[in-house]
């Protein structure tokens, strides 16, 4: 027998003992303090948390709920993420992001892979430079795992473009994500990198942070720089990021805001102290806050979101904080005369694209790009209509007069009612399915204002899609507004993970399960087969009669137990199998509730025939 030495076996148990707790960590739903955690006590490496992320990606963005979500991955992360392992082995971490993926918005420059904006026209264009904030992100140690999809040039709300298509919700991926940072919102609500990237014009990191359960700031104008971020409207542009929680929002913002010579709106913070967002996030007082409910902004919203958005501030008013109804005087038209994009989007694109090409020959503009038809053809009204027009200074200066009219009136609110924020619905409207025009936002007060917004999960609708509430505060009051909102995370819990995109067995997506069902009573013989896919969100039935039932059929019916004792009185769910019909199939697109019950197995088959006419005869699937 060969003898291996003590402290070789101590060794090998050392390491295998590493090995299955490095195994044993999850990314789902993972936060920053906890991958940090991980990574800091050997439980985890950077290059694993890459490859745990990069599965995610290949289960769920192509296939399963096909979220379509990533528009290229960065081919040298795993590179990246063991050259960040071994330096924190030899000099030590360089903060919370040291090793963590990342994914961004592909209209944020990265000089090694290309930013294309969602568009055909700039498929394989990699700008001279990186923006300011991904060098921030770098520098902190941070990796750029992946570029995430966008409404063609950011100009929309649907998340759809001419290079990669239509971008899914993982609520339910009939519907959209929301924009135009709607990749970045799929993308962080399937777990797939710890954060995302997202810029806001007016309402592109506040509405898919609405519609896809996080939480994502539109930060006071100049707080962080939009240097080398393509442009929609540069006064009107902001950036940053978009989370699963208050705390790692907080913790990315700490590193991307400050003064860039390069951005001369950042020059507002230049030499002054910067908001401490992690330092103030248990900084409320709830009982001493007192916040404005925009009447004019909760008129009109769909019933569906109105009892999680009154349930919020409910909370908050049983926290002792004072609810006070607002109005904002002459504010439609203040907004409606306000806005920029229309002034901006032609000279501020065909600059970018001047400035940051690095050929010089490859005189690229918006002309070009829609003289050649090189867009989608969501986008291409704007876009014609952008390239059409000509700068017309009077407007363009009038424009930016009423928006500092809008500040005024807004702050003069503020400060007359003495309030810490305004409250509204972050969209009136639920998710729209693919295709259809999205309705509602609430976007121009902040975005035509320059004040900061937050958009805060508090719930979801009777259907499972998620719910979120606006904040907007004063001028650099973003670390507050942010503290409001953690006060009612922790008590509350808002987040709930999509169920699309669970988590991985072996790296793998989890398998469709299928299950039958033989009903025999009387002369009634019917046969099922049942297929359920938590991935798609889709029960797959397909029932017949079987050779020799002889009764007649009116009716096979889904019902749920709600009560687990069979009661016969839970109303109908799906009819299988209508009158007159030996045979059907088909999906079903499923409830939170009805995919609980499924799982739980407290669905029945309820048959209704000329031997059982009105009661009908349940039996469990089984």
């Amino acid at each position: 027998m060969i003898s291996i030495p003590r402290l070789l076996v101590i060794l090998l148990l050392c390491t295998s003992s590493a090995i299955n707790a490095q195994t044993q960590f999850d990314v789902f739903e993972a936060s920053i303090p906890e991958i940090r955690s991980a990574l800091e006590q050997g439980r985890l490496s950077s290059v694993q948390l890459v490859q745990q992320y990069l599965d995610r990606i290949q289960a769920y963005d192509r296939q399963g709920p096909r979220l379509n979500s990533i528009v290229r991955l960065n081919a040298d992360a795993l590179d990246i993420a063991r050259a960040l392992d071994e330096e924190r082995q030899r000099t030590g971490s360089r903060g919370p992001l040291h090793g963590v993926p990342i994914v961004v918005k592909d209209n944020y420059n990265t000089d090694d892979m290309p930013t294309t904006g969602g568009s055909v026209a700039l498929a394989n264009f990699v700008p001279s430079e990186n923006a300011a904030q991904i060098d921030k992100l770098i520098q902190a140690g941070a990796i750029i795992l992946a570029k995430t999809n966008l409404h063609e040039y950011a100009y929309g709300i649907t998340s759809i473009g001419s290079l990669l298509g239509q971008t899914r919700n993982p609520y339910d991926p009939r519907r959209v994500p929301g924009g135009s940072s709607g990749g970045t919102g799929a993308a962080v609500a399937a777990s797939f990198a710890a954060a995302g990237f997202g810029s806001d014009t007016c309402g592109s990191i506040r509405i898919p942070s609405a519609f896809n359960n996080l939480i994502g700031l539109r930060p006071s104008k100049g707080l962080s720089s939009i240097y080398g971020i393509l442009p929609l409207s540069h006064t009107q542009d902001v950036a940053g990021p978009l989370a699963r929680s208050a705390e790692d929002l907080a913790i990315i913002l700490d590193v991307v805001i400050g003064y860039d010579a390069r951005d001369e709106a950042t020059a507002i913070v230049q030499g002054a102290s910067l908001p401490g967002f992690v330092e103030r996030l248990g900084s409320v007082d709830l009982s001493g806050l007192r916040i404005g409910r925009l009447q004019e902004y909760f008129e009109g919203t769909d019933v569906n979101l109105r009892r999680s958005l009154e349930d919020a501030l409910d909370w908050y008013e049983q926290q002792g904080a004072e609810i006070i109804d607002v109005e904002i005087p002459d504010m439609a038209d203040l907004i409606r005369r306000s806005g920029l994009i229309g002034h901006e989007f032609k000279p501020d694109i065909d600059q970018y694209l001047a400035q940051f090409s690095v050929d010089e020959n490859l005189n690229l503009n918006l002309n070009s790009i829609v003289s050649q038809g090189l867009y989608h053809e969501a986008v291409g009204g704007v876009l014609s209509r952008s390239n059409e027009s000509e700068l017309d200074e009077q407007a363009y200066q009038l424009a930016i007069a009423t928006r500092a009219q809008l500040r005024k009136a807004i702050e003069a609110v503020i400060a007359e009612l003495a309030l810490d924020a305004i409250a509204y619905p972050t969209i009136k409207r639920t998710q729209v399915f693919t295709g259809e025009a999205q309705a509602g936002s609430n976007c121009s007060l902040s975005a035509n204002s320059g004040l900061p917004a937050l958009s805060m999960p508090v719930g979801f609708t009777g259907n499972g899609l998620p719910v979120g509430l606006e904040l907007l505060g004063g001028f650099l009051q973003d670390a507050e507004i942010l503290a409001m909102a953690y006060a009612y995370e922790q008590a509350l819990t808002p987040r709930r993970a999509p169920s699309t995109t669970p988590p991985l067995e072996s790296g793998l997506a989890p398998r469709a399960q299928t299950f039958s069902l033989s009903f025999e009573r009387s002369s009634i013989r019917l046969w099922a087969e049942f297929e359920f896919d938590v991935l798609t969100n889709l029960f797959h039935f397909d029932i017949r009669k079987e050779p020799g039932s002889s009764g007649i059929v009116h009716a096979a019916t889904l019902v749920i137990d709600r009560d687990e004792d069979g009661d016969a009185q839970d109303p109908i769910v799906l009819n299988l199998l209508p009158p007159d019909t030996d045979a059907a199939q088909g999906n079903h697109f499923m409830s939170a509730q009805f995919r609980d019950a499924v799982v739980d197995r407290r669905v029945y088959l309820r048959v209704f025939a000329d031997s059982f006419p009105r009661t009908g005869v349940a039996q469990l699937l089984e």
